[in-house]
C-alpha cells in the first residue's frame, strides 16, 4: 500500500483541528466527532492543548484512502509555535492548507504559503466555515488567486468548460493542447499538483461535514504519489519524550525500509570521526493520536517514532537522505531564565537542554559574563506554555 504524508496547516482559528476530526470521522477512523471547545479532539492529546484549545505539538493519525495509507500530520496554527510547524514541512508529501471563509487569507496564511513554496510541498486548499456569514465563494476564490497564486482552481464545482480552461491556464503546453483539442484528460491534474503548478481548492464546513467527502475523494484521486528510492534514507523532524521519559526520534523513511535493531548512523563524507555516531533502533512506534503500535519493519513513506537513539536532531538526514536547510522562522525575543532561590544553575541548565533538543529554536545559552541563562522565544503564549512544561516536567 502506498504511504502518503499529508500535512495540515492553517492560521490559528481557521478550523484546522476540526477539519482533521472531520477527515478521520469521514474515513471511518473515529466513531464520533471530537471538538476543540469540548476538549475531546482526537489529535490534541496533550493536557495543555486541551486546556488552551490550540495545537502546540505536531501529531499524526493514520487512515486508509482508496489504495493508499494516509498519514495525517497535524501542525500548530498559532504563530508562537510555527517552528514546530516548519519542522514538519520537511517530511510532507502534500499539504492541506485551511483558510477561514469568514476571515479569508490572513497574515500567517501568507507566511505558510511562502514556506510551502520554499520546501516545494504540493498543496491543496480547503476554505472552511462556509456555513457562517462570509464574503461569498467567488470573492474568496478571487482573493486566493490574487494573494496566493493565480493557479488556485475551484474544484468544488462542476467539471465544465470553465473548469478545464482554468486547469489549462496553469501550463502553457496544456493550454495549447486545450485550444487545439478542446479537452484535457484528468490524468494531467496529479502531475500539475505534484509540480506545484496547480492548487485545487475545495469549500465547505468541517464542523457540519460539508464538503469533507468531496475533499477526501479529491485527495484520493489527485494527491501526489511520490516515487521512493530503494536505498534506505530517513529524515528526522522531531525529538520528543513519552510519559516514561523515553527519548523518541520522529522520522520519515524516505527510501528503502527500516527494521528494528537496524544500525543507524550520521556518517557522511567529510565528517570527522569524533563527530560520527552509530546506534541501533531499539523500537519502532507508529502513532495515531495518543496511541501507538510497534512494528518490526516499516517501508518508505512511513512516519514513525524510533526509540534508542541519543544523538539525532531535527532536520538531520540519515542514509541517503540529506539534512534540511536551516529553518526560516527564528525567534526574535530573548528572555532571562529566573531560577528559584538556591536552585543549582548548572543542573537546571542541563534540564533545559532536554527541551532544546525537542525545540532547537529555543537557543538556550549560558552567559558566563552575566552568569545568566538566556532563552529565545516567539512570544508570550510560548513563554506561558514553556513555564508550565518546566514546572510539570522538572518541578521548577
Amino acid at each position: 500500500m502506498d504511504n502518503t504524508v499529508l500535512g495540515i496547516l492553517a492560521h490559528v482559528d481557521a478550523g484546522k483541528t476540526t477539519l482533521s476530526e472531520a477527515l478521520l470521522y469521514s474515513a471511518g477512523q473515529l466513531r464520533s466527532l471530537g471538538r476543540v471547545d469540548h476538549q475531546s479532539s482526537f489529535l490534541d492529546t496533550d493536557a495543555l492543548e486541551r486546556e488552551r484549545g490550540i495545537t502546540i505539538f505536531s501529531k499524526q493519525a493514520i487512515f486508509p484512502l482508496g489504495g493508499r495509507q494516509i498519514t495525517l500530520l497535524d501542525t500548530p496554527g498559532h504563530v508562537d509555535f510555527s517552528a514546530e510547524m516548519e519542522r514538519a514541512l520537511q517530511v510532507m508529501d502534500c499539504a492541506l492548507l485551511v483558510v477561514s471563509g469568514t476571515d479569508g487569507v490572513q497574515s500567517h496564511t501568507r507566511t505558510l504559503w511562502r514556506l510551502l513554496e520554499r520546501y516545494g510541498v504540493p498543496t491543496v486548499l480547503f476554505v472552511n466555515k462556509m456555513d457562517l456569514p462570509n464574503r461569498g465563494r467567488e470573492n474568496l476564490m478571487a482573493e486566493l488567486q490574487s494573494v496566493l497564486s493565480g493557479q488556485c482552481v475551484d474544484f468544488s464545482g462542476p467539471r465544465d468548460d470553465s473548469f478545464w480552461e482554468s486547469v489549462a491556464l496553469c501550463d502553457e503546453d496544456l493550454l495549447a493542447q486545450y485550444l487545439n483539442k478542446g479537452s484535457l484528460s484528468s490524468d494531467v491534474i496529479p502531475h500539475l499538483i505534484a509540480q506545484r503548478r496547480l492548487f485545487p481548492c475545495w469549500f465547505g464546513s468541517a464542523l457540519k461535514l460539508e464538503g469533507v467527502e468531496e475533499l477526501l475523494r479529491g485527495l484520493e484521486r489527485y494527491a501526489p504519489r511520490p516515487v521512493r528510492p530503494a536505498e534506505f534514507g530517513a529524515k528526522v523532524y522531531k525529538i520528543a519524550r513519552d510519559a516514561q521519559g523515553v527519548r523518541l526520534t520522529y522520522l520519515k523513511v524516505t527510501g528503502g525500509s527500516l527494521r528494528v535493531k537496524s544500525l543507524l548512523t550520521n556518517r557522511r563524507p567529510g565528517l570527522r570521526e569524533d563527530q560520527v555516531w552509530e546506534e541501533k533502533a531499539d523500537q519502532i512506534r507508529i502513532y495515531s493520536g495518543a496511541r501507538f503500535q510497534t512494528a518490526e519493519e516499516v517501508p518508505a513513506g512511513t512516519v514513525c517514532a524510533v526509540a534508542g537513539l541519543s544523538y539525532t536532531r531535527p532536520g538531520q538526514g540519515l542514509g541517503s537522505a540529506w539534512a534540511s536547510e536551516p529553518p526560516v522562522l527564528e525567534p526574535v525575543l530573548t528572555y532571562q531564565v529566573l531560577l528559584p532561590e538556591g536552585c543549582d544553575v548548572h543542573g537546571a541548565l542541563g534540564r533545559l537542554r532536554l527541551l532544546e533538543e525537542e525545540d532547537p529554536q529555543l537557543h538556550i545559552a549560558w552567559n558566563e559574563q552575566l552568569r545568566e541563562i538566556h532563552i529565545q522565544l516567539m512570544g508570550e503564549v510560548q513563554m506561558e506554555i514553556l513555564r508550565r512544561l518546566i514546572a510539570d516536567r522538572f518541578g521548577l
